[in-house]
């Protein structure tokens, strides 16, 4: 089986196309501190049901583009709606 990612959704805007920023922790080899590690990558969602925020997973397929060679395999968790901030009715 294909190594599969697991990362949160940070963009939708573009058509059929999510970018993915997935966290691992990783030490370092001499001097054995652990740090995370950010890595964003671009997989393809033939029918644009990834929001952003949510838990996705993502496998390795053929390229679909210059920069898409991952496809979107499932939505783990959706996101649970971002806070915005009112805007002041009074400056109206």
């Amino acid at each position: 089986m294909a190594k599969t990612l697991t990362g949160i959704v940070t963009s939708d805007v573009a058509d059929k196309t999510i970018t993915i920023s997935v966290t691992s922790r990783e030490t370092h080899p001499i001097y054995g501190k652990q740090y995370s590690v950010t890595r964003k990558y671009a997989a393809h969602d033939e029918k644009n049901e990834a929001k952003i925020g949510d838990k996705v997973t993502i496998t390795p397929t053929r390229p679909v583009s210059k920069r898409k060679a991952f496809a979107l395999v499932s939505i783990d968790e959706k996101s649970r709606g971002s806070i915005e901030l009112k805007d002041d009715e009074a400056k109206a």
